[in-house]
């Protein structure tokens, strides 16, 4: 969709940097307000006063016995929140007690902002500030600065004065009446954690990460943090059995500042569940835009592989090309290559390809492939000149101030070069995207990677992780896990879940499978102008949401449990008539229904077991049959080759078969099908013209390749190439084109390779024994090439420590060679040792080696061998990533002897 970017005017402006000075606990002017802003309350030993504004009253009180502070909260007549302690242990004082109130200074904070991602881009802050000095023991203070909005309160720490101060821990707590129900994830720095549904006092004792949802009531407090960068650590909630009590617990045993300290906000989203789920509050309490241009930064749907082909489909171009394809086909913005695309060298050419076709390519990369300076530049440079749109980087797994601190210096590194961010292994959002708008996205959620998540923690997701920001759940992966949501429920997650990036899972044959869900899929952006909770939605048995982009309404719905009618009242539509296009689940497969409806009505929906629903709505236009649309679509086809791979002999000749067909959105015109001859090979055979191919319609040719007398051995690629028209692009836009490669192996004389050869044996640690590729971990052929020390391989075997693979020699063979060594595919890891045995007798060994260590060369006499085992063994810290090749492992054809 067609986004405005909003530059804020001189009073936001101003009042953004006022904000941002208080945050830095500079001294700022107070303004008087009246009682329902800040009021002391004082009676018997204890000082009270509140900060309100429309919704919960935030309560801080002063026992003056002892000088200790708590803080509660009150909503509706009603105590949500009961008193739990505030304050700081500093290395220089205890700020938990003997505590004296110096001043309070007020004010109003009305600011207005944009997002680029998000349940709305448009919003508006309205919050009432309180900042309460206290003095300490020994002259030593503590600010405690208090927001309330008509969505939540939160506070936080401000430690004044310019000579330095360690924060050893916060008494910071919240503490919720014991019998209230709670949805609560235990603790992980990677926060991917399944919700489990308790109460506040029964959980078990132990560490949960944020956000924490609890019902009192008929209120619902959801408890976060805000506005925590690389200045402070991250913190989690700390429960002992029994009690009601959460106490705020630093990932870092102690936060050391030069200067005046500024800890994160304490946050509490409170309110019906509608409230919570539509509260901004956790962006609003965070940093204005560190970016005034954001004309660059564009959310979209993103076409992702992993869970279509793991591994192996990141190393495959063809497998990249055709998620290129289907991205272009559909009018989806960008395709992801995950894990396994840095052994190959094709990646410039799948960036051109994509950018011919109007994609736009994400790239994966680990943490530590950008944890220095000099990392960051080459890598992010690198990237960027090949025309990458942004990164999935992976694997944080801290809540450390230290990684806080990485995450500032990426982002502004992404910023500078205008790249795009989604996190994974990461943390949760916490206001990040409002301060660094291109984070699209963030993991911290036990997504659809896990493979068994039901429908009940999925809607409980709606009401919990996604509440703080954008979630990268990756939906649509049909094909992979026990999935026990219908397909409309499936559906429904790309208007549930909001993400800027929706990477979505399913592969190509799933969607293709599926035709009202890639229309769907189609038409779904990424980003809204309004988002509103459905009625009838609790947390872990439904969530429903009606989004708005433009003109248009997206709903969906899902349902954990027995099969029900799903009754949505259509009262978020403006007055008149409104076409509503609804795809459900039905006896076989999703069914597409249209009705005419007011928004009087009830929409009214039947589901299935654990199923759900998705609509668009739109005015109702005489003439218009359908919500949809028009989507650019760029016409897709596979270029098949036979054969892919062959073994030829000097002189001798290999036929070649060829064939194009249009899959999606032909037809194409102008089509030439072609095959080119290498330096010294010969090809014979017209191609294949035409004028025009429709949809599923083929172009087929065939070639005879002759190999020259002399050729160079090993392999020799011959390539065949498609180019046509999209005729919607124009005669004046360029051809399109798509190559594949056969590829001929000519073998040197007197040798045979051992990956040609018929194992009498084999044993792996993980997955297969490989031939002529590096071992996967999982299933066959699910490896990339053979790579040692920047070398890459024709031939070998690929495995995985402990591994053994015999093969029959019956004498024929006078020497064995190859260079041994661990795979690039995991390029820090692994440690092995490497054997040849011949008979039983151990005939060569490489030592233990490492990924650092360069090939090994072995060069073995195996004269009168019948039987040789090439043995790997772990190298002693255990068989994580021990992927071990046997690269170029050849066997010399003793002379008098036939080759096998």
């Amino acid at each position: 969709m067609r986004r405005r970017h909003l530059r804020a005017g001189p009073m936001a402006l101003m009042a953004a940097a006022v904000s941002a000075a208080l945050a830095l606990g500079s001294a700022n002017p107070a303004s008087a307000f009246s009682d329902n802003v800040v009021s002391p309350h004082s009676g018997g030993a204890a000082t009270s006063w509140t900060v309100q504004r429309g919704g919960p009253t935030a309560v801080v009180t002063l026992d003056r016995a002892d000088g200790s502070l708590d803080f509660s909260v009150r909503q509706s007549g009603r105590t949500v929140l009961e008193p739990a302690p505030v304050g700081v242990v500093t290395d220089r004082a205890d700020l938990t007690s003997g505590l004296r109130l110096l001043h309070r200074d007020s004010r109003a904070v009305d600011e207005k902002y944009t997002t680029t991602v998000g349940k709305r881009l448009w919003r508006s802050v309205h919050m009432n500030e309180s900042r309460f000095a206290f003095e300490g023991k020994g002259g030593a203070r503590l600010d405690l600065v208090v927001r309330a909005s008509d969505d939540g309160v939160a506070y936080r720490y401000v430690l004044p004065g310019g000579n330095g101060v360690t924060v050893e821990h916060e008494a910071s707590a919240f503490r919720l009446p014991a019998s209230s129900p709670a949805w609560l994830s235990a603790y992980a720095a990677p926060h991917e954690k399944p919700y489990d549904r308790t109460t506040a006092a029964s959980a078990g004792s132990g560490e949960y990460g944020y956000p924490a949802l609890f019902q009192v009531g008929a209120q619902n407090v959801l408890l976060a943090e805000s506005d925590l960068d690389g200045r402070y650590s991250g913190s989690r909630l700390v429960h002992e059995q029994g009690t009601g009590s959460y106490e705020v617990a630093l990932a870092d045993k102690e936060v050391h500042s030069d200067g005046p300290l500024t800890t994160p906000w304490r946050t509490a989203v409170i309110g019906d569940l509608a409230t919570v789920t539509e509260s901004t509050l956790i962006d609003d309490l965070a940093p204005p835009s560190r970016i005034r241009d954001t004309s660059w930064i564009r959310p979209g749907k993103v076409a992702w592989s992993w869970l279509a082909g793991f591994g192996e489909a990141q190393r495959s171009l063809e497998t990249q090309e055709r998620f290129v394809d289907y991205a272009a086909a559909h009018g989806w913005e960008y395709a992801l290559v995950d894990d396994g695309w840095k052994t190959t060298d094709w990646m410039p050419q799948l960036m051109d390809y994509a950018k011919r076709r109007g994609v736009k390519i994400l790239l994966w990369m680990a943490w530590t492939d950008l944890d220095t300076a000099a990392k960051r530049d080459a890598q992010l440079d690198k990237v960027k000149k090949w025309g990458a749109a942004g990164l999935k980087i992976d694997f944080m797994d801290s809540d450390t101030r230290a990684r806080y601190q990485w995450y500032d210096e990426i982002l502004e590194a992404t910023a500078e070069r205008e790249l795009l961010v989604d996190f994974h292994g990461s943390t949760i959002p916490n206001g990040i995207q409002r301060t660094w708008p291109q984070v699209m996205s963030m993991e911290a959620v036990h997504g659809a990677e896990q493979g068994d998540v039901r429908a009940d923690n999925i809607a409980t997701l709606p009401f919990t992780r996604n509440v703080v920001g954008s979630m990268d759940f990756t939906p649509m992966g049909f094909q992979f896990g026990q999935r026990n949501t219908s397909d409309a429920a499936e559906l429904a997650l790309s208007v549930i879940f909001e993400s800027g990036l929706q990477n979505f899972a399913g592969g190509i044959e799933e969607y293709r499978a599926r035709p009202e869900l890639a229309r769907f899929l189609e038409q779904v952006p990424a980003v809204w102008d309004e988002t509103e909770l459905l009625k009838g939605s609790a947390p872990g048995r439904s969530a429903g949401f009606a989004r708005r982009s433009g003109a248009r309404w997206f709903l969906g719905e899902m349902t954990a449990g027995s099969a029900r009618t799903h009754q949505v009242p259509l009262d978020f539509l403006s007055g008149g008539k409104w076409r509503v296009d609804l795809v459900r689940d039905g006896s076989d497969g999703l069914v597409r229904e249209s009705r005419l409806l007011t928004r009087h009505d009830t929409l009214k929906v039947p589901g299935v077991e654990n199923g759900g629903f998705v609509a668009i709505a739109c005015r109702a236009v005489p003439g218009r049959a359908s919500c949809d649309e028009p989507v650019r679509r760029v016409p897709s086809g596979t270029l098949t080759v036979d054969p892919r791979q062959v073994s030829a002999d000097p002189g001798t000749e290999v036929t070649l078969d060829g064939s194009f067909t249009i899959d999606e959105s032909g037809p194409v015109t102008d089509v030439t099908l072609s095959a080119k001859a290498p330096e010294g090979w010969s090809v014979e055979g017209p191609g294949a013209t035409a004028a025009e191919l429709s949809t599923g319609q083929p172009l087929t040719a065939d070639w005879r390749i002759t190999v020259p007398e002399q050729p160079a051995y090993g392999w020799t690629d011959i390539p065949v190439t498609v180019t046509y028209r999209d005729p919607a692009a124009g005669a004046a836009a360029p051809k399109l084109s798509l190559r594949r490669q056969a590829r001929v192996f000519v073998s040197p004389p007197g040798i045979d390779y051992v990956s040609d050869l018929p194992f009498s044996a084999e044993s792996n640690g993980w997955g297969p024994v490989e031939r002529d590729t590096s071992n996967g971990e999982s299933a066959k052929g699910d490896g990339g090439p053979l790579r040692i020390g920047g070398r890459t391989y024709d031939k070998g075997l690929g495995t995985h420590a402990p591994s053994e693979v015999t093969v029959d020699l019956g004498g024929a063979y006078d020497r064995f060679s190859a260079d041994a060594g661990i795979d690039e595919e995991k390029p820090d890891k692994g440690s092995v040792v490497f054997e040849v045995i011949g008979d039983g007798k151990a005939l060569g060994t490489s030592g233990v080696m490492g990924p650092d260590d360069a090939a090994h060369a072995f060069d073995i006499d195996v004269t009168g061998v019948r039987q040789l085992t090439l043995r790997v063994t772990d190298g002693g810290d255990g068989n994580d990533s021990d992927h071990a090749d046997w690269a170029d492992a050849r066997l010399h054809i003793a002379a008098g002897s036939a080759r096998r």
